[in-house]
């Protein structure tokens, strides 16, 4: 088959095979790339959307970007399973074969360095998220109890406890967070502390106050997964969210 050449990922030669099935972007099934003691996984994909001028339309259609990263990270996940995969950037395309290896002799002591840190080890993600606003007087929603003020000095005094409420919430909230980063640090070889989620544009309820990525070897992962299932339920109105393992992207100084 002809045409360019998309790179997954960068990994050591391994010996157990991919699922059968397994297609990559475009619909074709990847392939190994064997370079001097590094393996580069690539499948072709057309120029009509892979060269640079569609390439970059095609990254404004979010729609076929879906499409796309979806079959990115399928073949990664795959790769997951039977090794240690360094992912590469989304859409990363070479004119052939020869461009491939160039590349992987131009970045081979990056690589090797960066695959000795991974090798053996999976990305676990871990977000924590505050699920309700603080209750108004007695227990009723704030707003209920803001309807009840008779007076200049009910309101203001609703006010102010409200703000304490939310205060008090907030630093329950930023302790429990910060405790578990530091429970969960203690299994991690690595962490990173990602910026929060905006709860528009992921559309996940209550506010993220924890979105940290961990380094963890495959041999304490069940440790790992039973010290986060733990801390769900410990502190109400805070709710735990845990992914993966994944390949470790974000350590791979890689972006998806």
């Amino acid at each position: 088959m002809t045409g360019l050449r998309y790179v997954y990922a960068v990994c050591r030669p391994f010996k157990a095979p991919l699922q059968s099935q397994l297609t990559g972007v475009a619909g074709d099934p990847p392939r190994l790339l064997v370079h001097q003691g590094l393996v580069a996984v690539v499948s072709h994909v057309p120029e009509r959307d892979f060269a640079e001028g569609p390439l970059h339309a095609h990254l404004e259609d979010l729609d076929w970007l879906s499409e796309t990263a979806r079959a990115h990270q399928g073949v990664i996940d795959a790769l997951t399973v039977v090794t240690t995969p360094l992912p590469l950037r989304l859409a990363t395309v070479f004119r052939d074969d020869s461009g491939v290896r160039t590349m992987l002799e131009a970045r081979e002591a990056d690589f090797g360095r960066t695959l000795d840190q991974l090798t053996g080890r999976v990305e676990w993600g871990v977000k924590v998220y505050v699920e309700t606003e603080p209750p108004g007087e007695g227990g009723a929603p704030a707003e209920e109890t803001a309807a009840k003020a008779t007076s200049g000095r009910d309101y203001l005094r609703q006010r102010s406890s409200r703000v304490r409420a939310h205060e008090d919430l907030w630093q329950r909230a930023e302790e429990f967070a910060s405790r578990l980063h530091e429970s969960l640090s203690v299994f991690a070889e690595d962490s990173r502390l990602h910026p929060p989620q905006n709860a528009k544009l992921s559309g996940a309820a209550g506010r993220n106050v924890l979105n940290a990525a961990y380094l963890v070897s495959r041999a304490v992962s069940e440790e790992f997964v039973e010290l986060v299932d733990r801390t769900k339920g410990e502190v109400p109105g805070m709710r735990v969210e845990l992914t993966g393992p994944w390949a470790a992207y974000s350590f791979a100084g890689e972006k998806p």
